[in-house]
């Protein structure tokens, strides 16, 4: 099944799982070792990102190692980036809003 790169990024430990793995690839138990859940857990979540793109687990003898997919965040990023600036002038206007209340208030003292 394919998955979605967004319903990857929105849980926080497969967040920091990418974190780690942008730093270099790893095998699944040195990614299990980082982290206080149990190893199926650890699988479920590696699965996932594997599935939405954002990983590749490639076996090296007895081991799986997972590389980061960074290029396929590049989507999800420009989707944040756009959307950033949109709440950032919301957030601007609001903060002027509250200004101009502090400033009639403080003139009405």
């Amino acid at each position: 099944m394919r998955r979605d790169v967004y319903q990857a990024i929105a849980d926080p430990v497969r967040r920091e799982i990418i974190d780690l793995l942008s730093k270099e690839a790893l095998s699944i138990n040195e990614i299990a070792n980082e982290f206080e859940i149990s190893r199926p857990a650890i699988s479920k979540h590696l699965k996932i990102l594997n599935e939405s793109g954002l990983i590749e687990i490639n076996k090296k003898g007895r081991e799986r190692y997972c590389k980061i997919q960074a290029q396929n965040l590049i989507p999800a990023f420009m989707w944040l980036e756009q959307h950033k600036k949109l709440w950032e002038g919301k957030i601007d206007s609001f903060e002027e809003y509250l200004m101009k209340l502090k400033k009639q208030s403080t003139d009405n003292e």
